[in-house]
C-alpha cells in the first residue's frame, strides 16, 4: 500500500525580521496561515530487517526539486527511519503543484507529509514532542504544519504556538516564474540593517525591543478571533479581519529588500489591490504574492482578471486547523511519478 499525504502550503500574515543571532539564523516573528494549495506526497516502504540502515529514492518529476538527500523530504525520512528504528527502502514521490522557492513553504510541508505517511505507512507513531524536535532539525518552518490554521512563529520559525483560528477566507495566490533565495534575502536584510546601523539608526539591543513589541502585539491582535470556521462574507468577520490588517499596518520585511531586487513582484502586488484585494503581501521571502478578498467570487473574479495580464494566479482559500487536520490524509495506490 502507497500512502499518499496533501502537502498544504503556507503564507505568512506579517513577517518581521530581528538581528543576527550567534547561530547564524536571525529571530523572527510572524503568523503562518495554511491555505488550501497542496502537492501530493505517496510514500512506501519495503522492510527489510537484515539490511543496516535504509536506502531512500525521491522521485519527482519537477526538474527544480533535488532528488538527492538536500531534499527536505529525503533528511525527513532518514531521520524518522532512524526515530523509529526501521529499515528498509523508502520511496517518496512528490507531485509538484506548489512553485519551488516561492515562499510557500512547500519543501517544508512536504517533509512533514513525508513523515505523516512514514508513521502511517509503517504502522509506528512518533511522540509529540519527537515530532517537533525532528521537524525543527531539518528545517526552520516545519513545526508549523504539524499544527495548521493561524499559527504563531517565533524564535528562528520553529518556535509554533496554535493560535485562535482565523475564519475561513478567500483569496488569490500570484506565483511567479521567479524563484527567490531565503538565504540570499536574509543577506540583503543584513546589509540593509547594517547601513542603518552604521548611522545609529538600529541597535541589537533595540531590534530584541521591536520584536518583542511586536510579538505582544501580534498576539494581541490573534486574541481578537477565539472563533474557528466562521464563514466568508462580506462585512462579517472575515471583512473585520481584513480590516485590521490593513490598520495595524502588518507587512512583511522582505518587502524591503525582494522587491528592489525584483520591482516586478511590486508589480504584481499592486496589480492584486487593483484587482480587487483588499489586503496584499509577500509570503516569506516570496516570489509568491497573495492578496485576501472578501468572498469566494471576488476572489475568481480577480484572478481571471490577473490571468487575462499574463500572471499566474489561482483562486483559493486559507485553511482552518480543523480543516487542515481533516484533509491532510488520503490513501490509494499509484504506480508513476505524479504529474500536474
Amino acid at each position: 500500500m502507497t500512502v499518499a499525504v496533501r502537502s498544504f502550503a503556507k503564507i505568512n500574515l506579517g513577517l518581521y525580521i530581528g538581528a543576527r543571532r550567534a547561530d547564524g539564523f536571525h529571530d523572527l516573528r510572524t503568523v503562518y496561515q495554511t491555505i488550501a494549495l497542496h502537492d501530493v506526497i505517496r510514500v512506501s516502504v519495503v522492510v527489510k530487517s537484515k539490511t543496516r540502515g535504509s536506502e531512500i529514492e525521491i522521485l519527482c518529476d519537477d526538474p527544480r526539486v533535488p532528488l538527492d538527500s538536500s531534499n527536505t523530504c529525503y533528511r525527513m525520512a532518514a531521520l524518522v527511519m532512524e526515530a523509529l528504528k526501521a529499515r528498509g527502502k523508502v520511496t517518496i514521490e512528490i507531485e509538484k503543484k506548489l512553485p519551488v522557492q516561492g515562499g510557500l513553504g512547500a519543501a517544508s510541508s512536504n517533509a512533514v507529509a513525508a513523515m505523516v505517511g512514514l508513521e502511517r505507512v509503517l504502522k509506528k507513531s512518533l511522540g509529540r514532542a519527537e515530532r517537533l524536535r525532528i521537524a525543527a532539525e531539518v528545517g526552520s518552518d516545519l513545526p508549523l504544519f504539524l499544527i495548521g490554521g493561524t499559527v504563531l512563529g517565533v524564535g528562528r520559525g520553529e518556535e509554533v504556538y496554535p493560535s485562535p483560528d482565523f475564519p475561513s477566507m478567500a483569496m488569490v495566490v500570484v506565483t511567479p516564474e521567479i524563484g527567490v533565495s531565503t538565504p540570499k534575502a536574509f543577506a540583503d536584510w543584513d546589509a540593509l540593517m547594517g547601513e542603518r546601523a552604521s548611522s545609529d539608526e538600529l541597535t541589537h539591543s533595540a531590534s530584541s525591543d521591536r520584536l518583542f513589541e511586536v510579538g505582544c502585539a501580534l498576539s494581541a491582535w490573534l486574541s481578537h478571533y477565539p472563533d474557528a470556521g466562521a464563514p466568508t462574507k462580506r462585512g462579517g468577520r472575515a471583512g473585520s479581519l481584513l480590516s485590521d490588517l490593513v490598520r495595524a499596518g502588518i507587512e512583511n520585511d522582505f518587502e524591503k529588500v525582494v522587491f528592489p531586487q525584483f520591482p516586478e513582484l511590486r508589480d504584481m502586488k499592486r496589480a492584486l489591490v487593483r484587482a480587487g484585494s483588499r489586503y496584499a503581501s509577500l509570503s516569506g521571502s516570496g516570489s509568491t504574492l497573495y492578496g485576501l478578498f472578501g468572498s469566494t467570487a471576488e476572489a475568481e473574479k480577480a484572478a481571471g482578471r490577473l490571468r487575462k495580464q499574463g500572471l499566474r494566479a489561482a483562486a483559493t482559500r486559507t485553511l482552518t486547523r480543523r480543516e487542515f487536520g481533516k484533509s491532510s490524509l488520503v490513501v490509494g495506490r499509484r504506480s508513476s511519478v505524479g504529474g500536474h
